[in-house]
């Protein structure tokens, strides 16, 4: 049957406000230190990456819950600039627009700090069934910052398989870091692809069983038992994707970043997008590459997320260059 979408986004949408690079520790007692920069930018992982997918020429609808303010207004707006629909960005009446500070360092590390707002409340009723039954790929972001759309997401996710669609999670961080231990195995069997980085894949191994020291690939490896394809943005070290049986390796695109914010869900997007197009896993793992570094020529996670010729054309300058 024809898909009124590609690609629906479940998750996180919230005004980003980054500063930095701090190279000190942060100091209280009301001291007022001075940064090189500071923006106000899209933020949420789900929301990033939805921009990130819409840019590459994907059609994006992107379900959530912001609230009656101006955070959420901006918000709203800044998706639909990108091109995202957002007639399943619903409204809480009672609950503030999550916000988030991020705070960045010069070696590319950044702290976060988020006000969760609507995130505890976002729920399967914030899912509407015609985006899950009519998109060609589903994907959930920051896992555990939304406990109520976490619990519904096997089913959610079982609902989009059952209507030809493919999936995809991206844990992000856990602030409680507890890393749902034993919890994860119901989502992880209906999904497609599993997309952390490598101290997620590792943190989400360990509470799967997995020795504290345990080596990349064996992380991703002890995750893809559970069901779903593992593909780990490892830094300047490139990505890693792993079926359970065979790892694949593709290197780093070579950028000068001014800012990582955001780095992963852009690759996230390239990676779907990649896959959407019926591109093979390598070609597809060298998309995504290239997306997650392009996005770092700016501050912010949206303002460079490249186009699809842009990643292209990097991909290919990247392979005459090893």
């Amino acid at each position: 049957m024809p898909y009124a979408h590609d690609l629906l986004v479940l998750g996180d949408a919230n005004p980003d406000i980054v500063v930095g690079p701090l190279d000190a520790p942060l100091a209280f007692g009301q001291r007022e230190r001075l940064v090189d920069s500071g923006a106000l930018t899209l933020g949420g992982s789900a929301s990033i990456m939805a921009c990130g997918a819409a840019r590459l020429g994907l059609k994006v609808a992107f379900a959530g819950r912001v609230g009656d303010d101006d955070a959420g207004r901006y918000v709203r707006a800044a998706l639909e600039d990108r091109g995202v629909d957002t007639s399943a960005l619903r409204v809480d009446p009672d609950l503030p627009t999550p916000l988030t500070v991020v705070l960045t360092r010069p070696d590319g590390d950044r702290a976060i700090l988020t006000a969760p707002g609507t995130l505890p409340a976002t729920g399967p009723e914030d899912v509407p069934e015609a985006l899950l039954t009519g998109s060609r790929h589903v994907h959930a972001a920051s896992y555990f910052l939304l406990p109520r759309l976490a619990a519904a997401l096997p089913e959610l996710f079982a609902t989009a398989r059952a209507h030809g669609a493919t999936t995809s999670l991206d844990t992000n961080d856990d602030p409680a870091g507890t890393w749902a231990a034993g919890r994860l195995a119901d989502v992880l069997a209906a999904t497609d692809h599993l997309l952390p980085n490598a101290q997620e894949a590792r943190a989400l191994a360990v509470a799967a069983g997995a020795p504290e020291d345990v080596p990349l690939e064996e992380a991703a490896a002890v995750l893809a038992a559970h069901g779903p394809r593992v593909t780990v943005k490892d830094g300047a070290r490139g990505a890693l994707t792993h079926d359970g049986r065979t790892p694949l390796r593709t290197p780093a695109v070579p950028v000068r970043p001014l800012d990582t914010v955001g780095a992963g869900d852009s690759f996230d997007a390239g990676f779907v997008a990649a896959l959407l197009r019926g591109l093979p896993l390598p070609q597809a793992l060298q998309i995504a590459a290239a997306c997650g570094a392009l996005s770092t020529r700016a501050h912010g996670g949206t303002p460079a997320q490249p186009t699809w010729d842009e990643a292209a054309a990097a991909v290919t300058r990247n392979g005459k260059n090893q």
